[in-house]
């Protein structure tokens, strides 16, 4: 089973960050969480959210953020459009799905013809 997070769309802000008061360094990302197996994928509605200042380096984690960072934040958590949450089955389901089918018709008919 492979979990990963698939890139949605990045952000730069004009905040201070509070690490290093620059004002040009914060950059917001958004990802969203793909489970993916031989059997089906599926889209989660599990989104991750990092801030980052490209000045200093650091990650800027919400404990640390400002009132004016948690506004953006906001602002800019509604304007990311997301995938919507969905789970695909693969090939390798339907061809499963069919042999489960075929094997109970087979044993119902089984059943049904030797009480004959």
């Amino acid at each position: 089973m492979a979990e990963k997070f698939v890139f949605i769309k990045e952000v730069d802000l004009n905040n201070n960050c509070p690490t290093c008061y620059s004002n040009d360094g914060l950059h917001l990302t958004c990802s969203q969480k793909i489970i993916e197996t031989n059997f089906y994928k599926t889209i989660t509605s599990e989104i991750k959210y990092n801030l980052t200042c490209k000045t200093c380096k650091s990650t800027i984690y919400p404990v640390n953020w400002t009132d004016d960072i948690e506004r953006v934040f906001d602002y800019h958590k509604k304007a990311f459009a997301t995938l919507k949450p969905s789970t695909h089955l693969k090939k390798a389901s339907w061809l499963a799905i069919t042999w489960g089918i075929i094997i109970a018709i087979c044993i119902v008919a089984i059943l049904i013809y030797s009480q004959l």
